[in-house]
């Protein structure tokens, strides 16, 4: 127990960048993740996808939407518009990433012509998040600069 609430407002959390795709035009798309609590018990976050970003396992959904998935559920994979989009999130548990089906994944990157790019490791995330983020391959952290080369 804290005490009592914990209350941030959202411009007061740096937004990191946690993918970053490629397209064979030359374009980049990203995804920005704000994390707004962590815990071992849940991890509340805003996300802010660049036109055209994709993420593996996810579903098609208009403003407003809300999504409830339960331990197991699989959706997806989701795309932004022409315009982007924006959401907020909350996942009950320690919120380890998940790639879903890997293959459906790229069938989808090699249908758009995308690949995606190396980034930096998150530099706020506490270490039991990051040895979940650095197991798995839904993203490709490196410990060098990201670069926009194919």
């Amino acid at each position: 127990m804290r005490g009592g609430p914990s209350i941030k407002h959202l411009d007061d959390v740096p937004a990191e960048e946690m993918l970053r795709y490629q397209f064979a035009e030359g374009h980049t798309a990203s995804i920005w993740e704000k994390w707004i609590e962590l815990s071992p018990r849940y991890v509340a976050f805003w996300n802010k996808w660049d036109p055209g970003e994709m993420s593996a396992l996810h579903v098609v959904c208009g403003p407003g939407t809300h999504i409830m998935l339960e331990w197991g559920d699989l959706f997806g994979p989701w795309e932004a518009g022409p315009e982007g989009c924006e959401l907020y999130g909350f996942i009950a548990g320690e919120g380890s990433p998940f790639s879903g089906d890997p293959e459906t994944f790229q069938a989808l990157l090699d249908e758009r012509g995308a690949h995606m790019v190396p980034l930096p490791l998150p530099t706020r995330l506490p270490p039991w998040v990051m040895s979940k983020f650095t197991q798995g391959n839904v993203v490709n952290w490196t410990t060098d600069e990201p670069s926009d080369e194919t």
